[in-house]
């Protein structure tokens, strides 16, 4: 009996392992190169490196000398840091950008004044992509390097697709590819290769929402086409002819660019508009978001002493530092005035006015104050990590764009009843004052904002697990061209089928031209026996 029970158990235990072993795939540590964008882009992907960190994978981070917020960090990745010459500016052209922009909503968000906007976003990215040009060159003709990361022998590639030098070196490297994504050239990355009818999608820096009247889709339409214009023969050309130059003769930026297995697009429908999509982008929108952690000492406190009237969290961000002094000064009038306290992230010159409840801070803990109970609104200026917070967290929003596509992230949550816009060139101090006191006083507001939390929060996963399992899934198969549209491979008039529609027209007034040639015949017949019978 004894013998026999211990093959009995002996048993049980290599059918639970086979079990276990079929339905637990197991995940090799992949090799995995990241190619990031600087400033807040950065910002997400060291979040996704982090994650893929704690689950065993090796990450190497490949990316320019003196990049905005990207340090060595050997406990976390591997550094390849290419030296450029020329390309450090030291003209702050975010703050160039920003100014123009508040010139320009001076007027009022007109149809011109959107155009203009549009127009001064495409000089700037377009000064961006001549700097990119020369990261690109220094790279691709690094052939050491070159060199190095073939034999690095890496499972995967992750990058951020805003400019083309990782897709570029993918092509050259020939990996599989994942894209951490949330705005191309083209504004909102879907409009590269996802259908977006103009009759319910707006474009980027329209301010409209899916609900467009005639004359508003008639803007929106005008809008793409003047959009995708310049992006075709301003941008691309940039791209193409370093392709041709590094990747061969047959090579274009935007074929390259998808070519992307897994699009990783920082994106939820909760907050988003309802559109077209395609089967290889993963929506992965709020997944930096965490609970929020203990606050520290001096934030605590500070927190705590705001009693029933509880808090208000202001930042601008990680590109604006700050305002001239003039709208500041209107800010920190309004702040002063309302009952709450106030923790305000400020880089600049001491307003003199700043009010006894608030609190400057270079750096503040933006997703634990959020979480935290006392929090009544944030003040934002519609950054999209920042939205996805509050989302988060069930906290209201005071929304102040500057620059980028910062107008379209709060006329999307306005759209939702969880927000309140303000036009900051425009604004007096009451304006400011009577926005805090609606969003904060009117329940309607954060009740609206905790629905889209309930939804953003109702997910089989979350999307961190969502965007790790998609990472992951490539690397264990090697790609995913399985999910990858043949639209890319399409020139623009059989994608738009103008090929078709003028064939069928052709046969159709080919048809007419037979019909109306033979019921003259008929008619000549039909007359000419008349006349003979007569």
């Amino acid at each position: 009996m004894g013998g026999s029970g211990w093959k009995s158990r002996i048993l049980v235990f290599f059918v639970l392992g086979t079990i276990i072993t079929l339905y637990c795939p197991i995940n090799q540590a992949a090799n995995i190169l990241v190619v990031p964008i600087a400033g807040s882009h950065w910002i997400n992907m060291r979040i996704l490196i982090e994650e893929l960190k704690l689950h065993g994978h090796n990450i190497t981070v490949l990316y320019k000398a003196g990049a905005w917020h990207i340090t060595e960090r050997p406990d976390l990745y591997k550094s390849i840091v290419i030296q450029v010459q020329g390309t450090t500016a030291k003209i702050d052209v975010v703050e160039i950008i920003l100014n123009n922009t508040l010139r320009i909503a001076q007027n009022g968000w007109t149809f011109r004044g959107i155009l203009e906007f549009q127009f001064e976003m495409f000089a700037f990215m377009q000064s961006c992509h001549k700097i990119m040009n020369d990261y690109i060159t220094a790279t691709f003709e690094n052939k050491t390097l070159l060199n190095q990361l073939k034999e690095a022998n890496f499972d995967l590639m992750l990058t951020d697709p805003l400019f083309a030098d990782g897709p570029m070196l993918e092509y050259y490297l020939k990996l599989p590819l994942v894209y951490n994504v949330r705005l191309l050239d083209s504004g909102d990355a879907h409009f590269l290769f996802a259908p977006s009818p103009p009759s319910y999608v707006p474009i980027s820096s329209s301010h409209f929402t899916d609900k467009m009247s005639f004359l508003q889709r008639t803007q929106n339409a005008v809008q793409s086409l003047i959009h995708y214009s310049i992006l075709e023969l301003f941008i691309f050309r940039y791209y193409n002819d370093l392709c041709n130059r590094y990747l061969g003769p047959d090579t274009d930026i935007k074929s390259i660019l998808l070519r992307a297995d897994v699009w990783l697009m920082r994106v939820d429908f909760v907050f988003e508009f309802p559109r077209p999509t395609m089967p290889n982008i993963v929506y992965i929108g709020g997944f930096q978001c965490k609970p929020a952690r203990p606050l520290a000492a001096e934030f605590e406190e500070f927190v705590q002493s705001s009693g029933k009237h509880g808090l208000v969290v202001m930042s601008l961000g990680t590109f604006v530092h700050s305002l001239p002094m003039e709208i500041t000064m209107k800010i920190a009038k309004a702040l002063s005035q309302i009952p709450q306290k106030v923790i305000w992230r400020y880089d600049g010159e001491t307003p003199p006015n700043i009010g006894n409840n608030t609190l400057l801070a270079k750096w503040i803990p933006q997703n634990d104050l959020l979480g935290h109970p006392n929090t009544r609104a944030f003040v934002s200026h519609g950054g999209t990590n920042g939205i996805y917070e509050a989302i988060y967290h069930g906290v209201p929003v005071i929304g102040m764009p500057l620059i980028f596509d910062q107008f379209d992230n709060v006329v999307r949550l306005e759209s939702r009843g969880a927000a309140k816009v303000i036009n900051v060139a425009t604004m007096h101090s009451t304006d400011l004052l009577q926005a805090l006191n609606e969003v904060i006083n009117d329940a309607s507001y954060g009740d609206n904002m905790k629905r889209l939390t309930a939804l953003h929060r109702d997910q089989p996963e979350s999307p961190m697990e969502r965007a790790v399992f998609w990472i992951e899934y490539v690397a264990r198969h090697k790609g995913a061209g399985h999910l990858r549209s043949e639209s890319h491979r399409l020139p623009w008039y059989a994608y738009h089928c103008v090929d078709v529609m003028i064939f069928l027209l052709s046969v159709l007034l080919l048809l007419i031209v037979l019909v109306v040639g033979t019921l003259k015949k008929l008619c000549h017949v039909v007359c000419g026996k008349k006349q003979k019978t007569e």
